[in-house]
């Protein structure tokens, strides 16, 4: 059987307040829980209209507190945008109050605007492209710190002990994320695990899967790894008939032909929003080839696709982004669309 997991960036709809939004993908990570999903992990985007996930760590801290079983991470958190020892801290901490149920998931891009990309790195990890040169120079200080014995660092003359945290009994699982052969290229070299992000462009995914595991070197030590380790990530949606489950993924596919094609970003569209928006011909013909990628229909079909998605890229796991919006008149602190595809796919015959 396919384990599955849930990706999810927290999606802000027309209808709903920031913290409306909170509270739905609050309510999802314990439908998740309770269905017996593998982990649960929040992305990095910032100054974005339809994305409230700015925050990983601070999610994570919610979700955990809420949940019981699940694990919880980062989807990712965006190395260049942060100090390291800050990252460090933080997800030694969850760590230490959540002992097992850790992922800190690591990407190289930005997740943002050029001129909100400055703001956060000025002071922090960097400022322009020195930040992302420097990632794996990042990754390596972010994995040093988190190891219970720490790290030395020679300032004056002298070698001071640094720790993430003051004593550590474990740590959280440290992945690479990317949507290119960068990151697929460094997780080999380092022996880290890899996730490619299908869910994005659904493109290059089987050459960037085939490098991390030809490449892969062993490692060793707490975050140490035997054989290259991955899965995959997916959008989806789906509900009681095929024409439905369209239906409710239209919304996001328009958020991303938007995103795709240059036009301004809004909050996400309620189903019937979505369907007075008039789309050209080559406007559609984006929509139809993003929508093809995409696990879309009712749960039979769904969970048929998933099957043969892990088959075909040689996983034994899937994460989902669960795409579907919701019909005017939802409750705007739920999600009752994203929370029935999560059901639905759980769901055995």
């Amino acid at each position: 059987m396919t384990t599955l997991s849930v990706l999810d960036l927290v999606p802000v709809r027309s209808d709903q307040t920031t913290g409306d939004a909170v509270r739905a993908t609050r309510d999802l990570a314990r439908v998740a829980d309770d269905l017996g999903y593998h982990r649960y992990w929040v992305a990095e985007h910032h100054n974005m209209p339809a994305v409230a996930a700015t925050n990983p760590p601070v999610l994570i801290a919610m979700l955990a507190a809420a949940t019981e079983r699940i694990r919880l991470g980062s989807g990712g958190v965006m190395l260049p945008n942060h100090a390291p020892l800050v990252v460090a801290e933080q997800f030694a901490l969850l760590e230490a109050a959540h002992p097992g149920r850790i992922d800190l998931g690591i990407g190289r891009a930005p997740g943002s605007d050029p001129v909100t990309s400055f703001a956060l790195r000025h002071g922090a990890g960097g400022v322009g492209d020195d930040a992302v040169a420097r990632f794996p120079e990042y990754v390596e200080n972010v994995l040093a710190m988190m190891e219970p014995a720490g790290v030395g660092l020679a300032v004056g003359g002298r070698t001071h002990a640094l720790r993430a945290t003051p004593a550590a009994s474990s740590v959280p699982t440290v992945w690479l994320l990317g949507s290119s052969d960068y990151s697929a290229r460094l997780a080999a070299e380092k022996g880290l695990p890899y996730v490619f992000a299908h869910h994005f462009s659904g493109q290059g995914t089987a050459e960037a899967l085939e490098l991390y595991r030809s490449r892969f070197q062993p490692s060793s030590g707490p975050l140490g790894l035997a054989e290259p380790r991955t899965f995959l990530t997916v959008n989806a949606s789906v509900a009681s008939d095929a024409d439905e489950a369209r239906r409710r993924a239209l919304p996001q596919l328009l958020t991303m032909l938007a995103l795709r094609t240059g036009r301004p970003l809004t909050p996400l569209a309620l189903v019937e929003e979505a369907e007075k928006q008039q789309l050209g011909p080559d406007e559609q013909q984006l929509v139809d080839a993003m929508a093809a990628r995409w696990v879309i229909g009712d749960g039979p079909t769904a969970r048929a696709r998933i099957a043969d998605l892990a088959a075909t890229y040689g996983v034994d796991e899937v994460m989902v982004n669960a795409v579907a919006s919701a019909h005017v008149g939802a409750e705007p602190h739920a999600s009752p669309d994203r929370e029935e595809t999560l059901r639905l796919l759980a769901a055995r015959d």
